[in-house]
């Protein structure tokens, strides 16, 4: 098991594994089984699923693949996508994930984060934020599959994530996602220095060194892995794969 933890992050479009290049253009990676059964050979420490589409469809989990993914995953588990309620959060929470990732209801629901670490300790709870830079490199935070701005700053918004409840932050750059071009390390660094919980940097990663990088400089506690872990390399084809450890350590070394 690495000191610092990095995180496989596979994306969901019902029942569809795919990836995303900044928040579009859905690139189909196969079938969500044979994936997990690949990170369970190569002994990932922790996976996490997002269905990117759920909540902007205005459907509900598909609780069949999430039976499925828990019964053949040997690794934490952590799921996002149209948790809009407790009830919803539990259902998952009882098929076996260790984790839920709210996005959307943390805004439109607000005492839903509250409620939900209450009841299941808030180390079950991840809020999950979006940021994208506007033309003049400021950073704002979306909604609903980056279909929606809200009117909170981001340190202002993931203050009150970690005041409602929250464990964990996932941290995603929708202009960094699936670019392969590193991590957004300047809002990545603010978020870090304003919060007291861990936060799992998403979207950018191409190499170790973007990994060790956002880490190190950036602050964050995680590093979330997507287009590195299923494609062979930038504009290639498609290989489910996990960087090779000892070059992680090496890199995260302190």
């Amino acid at each position: 098991m690495l000191k610092t933890r990095v995180i496989p992050c596979l994306q969901l479009i019902d029942e569809s594994l795919v990836k995303a290049v900044k928040f579009g253009n859905h690139g189909y990676i196969g079938d969500y089984i044979n994936t997990v059964r690949i990170f369970n050979e190569l002994e990932v420490d922790e996976l996490c699923f997002l269905d990117i589409r759920a909540t902007s469809d205005g459907r509900n989990p598909n609780f069949d693949i999430l039976h499925h993914i828990a019964d053949e995953c040997f690794m934490p588990l952590s799921y996002g996508g149209a948790i809009k309620d407790f009830e919803t959060a539990r259902r998952i929470l009882s098929i076996g994930f260790e984790k839920i990732i709210i996005n959307t209801a943390a805004y439109h629901v607000p005492n839903l984060i509250k409620k939900i670490s209450e009841y299941f300790g808030n180390q079950a709870v991840v809020a999950s934020v979006d940021v994208k830079r506007n033309l003049w490199g400021k950073h704002h935070v979306y909604i609903n599959n980056g279909k929606e701005k809200i009117r909170e700053e981001p340190v202002e918004w993931v203050r009150i994530l970690e005041s409602a409840g929250a464990g964990e932050l996932l941290l995603t750059s929708m202009d960094r996602e699936g670019t392969w071009s590193g991590y957004d390390l300047e809002i990545t660094k603010k978020v870090t220095d304003a919060l007291s919980i861990p936060v799992v940097a998403n979207g950018g990663a191409g190499n170790i060194g973007h990994i060790a990088d956002v880490i190190k400089n950036g602050g964050a506690s995680a590093a979330a892995l997507g287009s590195m872990v299923v494609y062979q390399k930038k504009g290639m084809g498609v290989l489910v794969n996990f960087p090779d450890r000892k070059l992680l350590e090496a890199a995260l070394k302190i």
